[in-house]
């Protein structure tokens, strides 16, 4: 039996997913494991505990870290609202008319974006009002929320407005701070990625990171191939780029997409806005990924990004030193 923890009676507690173990069994009698993934019957409810496995046939919960949370209905609501922006994208897409701006940043913005934007915020308000929202082209509602949705309508404006489908919307879903769940969809291509920190879904279909052979084999990709230059080391740029067997500029979210997807080796990024960057968190690692800023730091922190399998993060900072 499991013990009571939070008022959930013990005989509703389903352990589905250990994020540092495998499996529950006898034979791990005297364990102890943190961060246990646990799924509340009937309720479609989740959270996270720390658990020690006394013997045969008892867990006694010793921490519950997380507050429970609907992490299924919030799963949902993202399909929702990746559904109603491929809606409001697609025939702004196709508009050889579609006017385009400078904002003060000298990035470029269309009503494409400010309408998906709009629908978004729209759609979360309505269905969750004390969450908090970040947008790049509305700022921030409420951002001490417990939840707080990051949007990035349309992440490759540029590619957008000049007919390259190298572009996607960014929704990540944080929870005190920390993105719990993140999503790019590229409307024209059909193609969604989802991930959770522990697994990443592409089009329904789980996909982990391919392991390398090695760093000389490995495809690099980035947004921009002068801005890493221009703000970082040049030579340690300089190594990276000439060390790799395929360097394109596959960028902004779709190089992510692909890196997760298992098509490409490293995505990195030398400057980014948040509502670039936390949805991309909980995808990398939930394929199997390491991502951090420039400098190895933590990325919800960073403005910038560098992503790769696991084997070659260390060398791939290294170089960039």
């Amino acid at each position: 039996m499991v013990t009571d923890v939070n008022g959930w009676e013990a005989k509703s507690w389903v352990i589905v997913h250990p994020i540092r173990a495998h499996v529950l069994n006898p034979d791990q009698a005297g364990t102890k494991y943190s961060s246990l993934f646990v799924f509340i019957r009937g309720s479609k409810k989740v959270g996270w505990i720390e658990c020690l496995c006394t013997n045969m046939k008892t867990v006694a919960i010793s921490f519950f870290s997380l507050s429970i949370a609907p992490m299924q209905e919030f799963r949902d609501f993202f399909h929702t609202l990746l559904d109603q922006s491929r809606e409001t994208i697609r025939p702004y897409y196709s508009d050889t008319d579609l006017a385009v701006e400078t904002k003060s940043d000298d990035t470029p913005v269309t009503l494409a974006d400010r309408e998906t934007e709009r629908i978004l915020r729209e759609h979360i308000n309505e269905t969750f009002p004390s969450h908090g929202i970040i947008g790049e082209e509305f700022g921030t509602e409420n951002p001490d929320a417990e939840f707080v949705w990051v949007l990035d309508p349309i992440d490759g404006t540029k590619s957008f407005v000049t007919g390259v489908p190298l572009f996607g919307t960014l929704i990540a879903l944080l929870k005190d701070g920390q993105p719990i769940l993140g999503a790019i969809d590229q409307p024209i291509l059909s193609q969604r990625i989802i991930g959770d920190g522990q697994t990443t879904h592409f089009n329904g279909r789980p996909v982990k990171l391919r392991k390398p052979v090695s760093l000389q084999q490995a495809t690099l990709l980035t947004t921009d191939p002068l801005v890493p230059s221009q703000l970082h080391n040049a030579a340690g740029w300089d190594k990276l780029s000439n060390s790799v067997r395929l360097y394109r500029t596959w960028g902004d979210c779709y190089g992510y997409l692909l890196l997760a997807s298992g098509k490409a080796d490293i995505m990195v990024d030398p400057i980014v806005e948040k509502w670039d960057l936390l949805s991309l968190i909980p995808i990398i690692r939930g394929a199997g990924g390491t991502i951090t800023d420039w400098h190895g730091g933590d990325p919800v922190q960073g403005n910038s990004i560098v992503a790769a399998h696991p084997d070659l993060h260390p060398e791939i900072l290294g170089l960039l030193s």
